[in-house]
């Protein structure tokens, strides 16, 4: 354990740097602990504190530059993958992407305050259109504002974070197995709210062939578009229905109750679309599916859309 706070000590910046670019790229690797730990030893005159606010700005800059950039390269392939890596529930898409319309580069000052926002927020700033100056403006001054409240913080604990310090250290292989077992718990915690989700949400899908059978057949379906306005200007599925973020919670469609609802989004595991198709359901409508791969697997399919 002496050594793990040796190796703090003696290369804190580079640990600093790496810690908070992995967390941004998407990894569950709290950054937070590192910044108050070299923010206490800042306190001790180790180093300096526009040095260590430097290292974690252009750190955490470099992975939502990368996000920003692969968006702009690889389109929602990059939301989908965000999700797989991330432990935060999957309607983060959806819920970023609302933030985000409202709000503009406004929105990434906050971003890293919030559990699953920041990456998220850097892709579609990449899909926008946001400028690149605006963009590493933005991002550059929400970086700084989280990373130097975890400096202060540990700054203005020093003493108690020291205490924990020389707690950790008197424990020796101990304080590691302790150290270990809470970050272990953190991530499964995680992992089993979004498992709990997906088991919340297993219902019985409609794949895009069948769909468009039923359209091309005339038969009659309400179609409901769950999407945010941005992902909305794709297209969406003739005679589709879109709703807003504001009335997921209180939506019902004008059709009779045995009539079938389909429900799409453009999220991974259908997640905001199984969660209204739930809703509904509660509701007392009898068939409810939500669309299997949504408006990805309707486009790549080849089947029309509407503008």
């Amino acid at each position: 354990m002496a050594y793990l706070f040796h190796l703090i000590e003696q290369y804190g910046l580079a640990i600093l740097f790496f810690n908070v670019l992995v967390e941004q790229l998407g990894a569950p690797v709290p950054a937070y602990p590192t910044l108050v730990i070299t923010g206490a030893l800042m306190h001790r005159g180790e180093y300096s504190a526009p040095v260590l606010l430097l290292t974690a700005v252009v750190a955490a800059l470099i992975a939502d530059f990368a996000w920003y950039l692969a968006r702009r390269r690889y389109g929602r392939k990059v939301l989908a993958t965000l999700c797989r890596i991330s432990l935060s529930p999957d309607s983060c898409v959806r819920q970023t992407e609302s933030i985000y319309s409202r709000w503009g580069a406004r929105s990434l000052l906050p971003a890293k305050f919030i559990p699953g926002f920041a990456s998220i927020a850097s892709a579609l700033a990449g899909t926008v259109g946001t400028k690149r100056a605006t963009f590493i403006l933005y991002d550059g001054i929400g970086a700084a504002l989280w990373a130097g409240l975890g400096i202060y913080l540990g700054s203005l604990f020093s003493t108690t974070v020291d205490d924990l310090l020389n707690v950790l250290t008197q424990l020796g292989q101990y304080g590691m197995i302790l150290i270990a077992v809470g970050f272990s718990v953190f991530v499964a915690s995680k992992w089993w709210q979004r498992r709990r989700l997906r088991l919340s949400l297993r219902m019985a899908r409609i794949s895009v062939a069948e769909l468009n059978a039923l359209l091309q057949h005339g038969m009659r379906s309400a179609i409901v578009d769950v999407r945010s306005p941005a992902a909305q200007q794709i297209g969406r599925i003739p005679g589709a229905r879109t709703i807003s973020h504001h009335e997921i919670n209180s939506f019902v469609p004008d059709a009779p109750m045995d009539q079938e609802v389909i429900v799409y989004c453009a999220c991974p595991n259908e997640t905001s679309a199984a969660i209204v198709a739930k809703q509904l359901m509660r509701k007392g409508y009898k068939k409810v599916r939500p669309l299997s791969g949504g408006i990805d697997a309707w486009i790549a399919a080849g089947y029309a859309i509407d503008a």
